[in-house]
């Protein structure tokens, strides 16, 4: 099955309104192009540092702006429209970081919560505590769409290879990365990450990204790509603003790297012997 895939790259700021409406624009250019299934960033409907400002905006699943906009687009314009991720308001005060896919009819198919919190101190002093305000997921989840099977994951969970393997040994053909990856760890393992997660499952990589200096003063790396199972970057968005990336996408390159490089097939069970050598608190055999 052959289709068309776009990566939306946005600039998103504190507003989802506005935010709402740049997303309508750049899905129906992607769909002007050609693409039938078109991914959006994450946090799409909002990049906010202030946890408390951004608390005051949010709307629950039912009723946040992207949502509703998202499935009257899908609709509108026939197509798969995943949004990779907005904030959506939990009852228990938390804020899920949520991505949705919708159908052509517009229906929500499902969606998926971000599993790994970024909680991390890099060296040029910034310092993330993703979970305290965001309450983790704990379902990963394909989806069989007319085109492939889809595999979801949002940004930081990229550098958990396991939440990958899973979803490639259940059947996934394709895995969505929608990220807003700061410009440091961009800069040093963005693109080496998408390529190994391609390489190692043999699948297509999709990864919608949010790109430059945002409204709240966060810098972020860009550089949208869709790669395939051999791990070859087919498009690339560029590191700053708006933009939107289309690859034509050949489900049958999934099977023929897998058949080349059987590794899901191939791979064994094992246990792990820690050996502790005599002087280090080891004992002589």
């Amino acid at each position: 099955m052959t289709f068309k895939a776009a990566a939306v790259q946005m600039c998103s700021g504190v507003d989802p309104a506005r935010n709402a409406e740049t997303m309508a624009k750049l899905v129906r250019e992607a769909a002007s192009r050609g693409a039938t299934y078109v991914q959006t960033p994450e946090m799409t409907g909002a990049v906010q540092r202030d946890r408390t400002g951004l608390r005051s905006v949010l709307k629950d699943g039912e009723n946040d702006v992207v949502v509703r906009e998202a499935s009257r687009l899908a609709r509108e314009l026939g197509l798969h429209l995943h949004v990779g991720s907005t904030p959506i308001a939990r009852a228990d005060g938390k804020i899920a970081n949520r991505g949705f896919l919708f159908g052509p009819d517009g229906a929500k198919i499902c969606d998926y919560d971000k599993i790994h919190m970024f909680d991390v101190d890099l060296e040029n002093g910034e310092s993330w505590r993703e979970s305290a305000a965001y309450h983790p997921g704990n379902t990963a989840r394909t989806a069989d769409l007319p085109f492939g099977k889809l595999g979801f994951s949002i940004c930081y969970d990229v550098r958990f290879p396991e939440l990958f393997r899973q979803q490639a040994v259940a059947g996934a053909e394709i895995m969505s990365v929608p990220a807003a990856f700061t410009r440091q760890t961009g800069e040093a393992h963005w693109e080496i990450l998408l390529r190994a997660r391609a390489i190692e499952n043999g699948l297509f990589v999709i990864a919608a990204a949010q790109a430059g200096t945002h409204e709240d003063g966060r810098e972020t790396f860009g550089h949208s790509m869709i790669v395939d199972p051999w791990g070859r970057v087919l498009a690339e968005a560029g590191p700053t603003g708006e933009e939107i990336i289309v690859a034509e996408i050949d489900v049958a390159a999934v099977h023929a790297a897998r058949a080349k490089i059987p590794n899901l097939r191939n791979a064994r069970s094992f246990v792990l012997d820690e050996v502790v050598p005599v002087g280090k608190g080891g004992a002589a055999a």
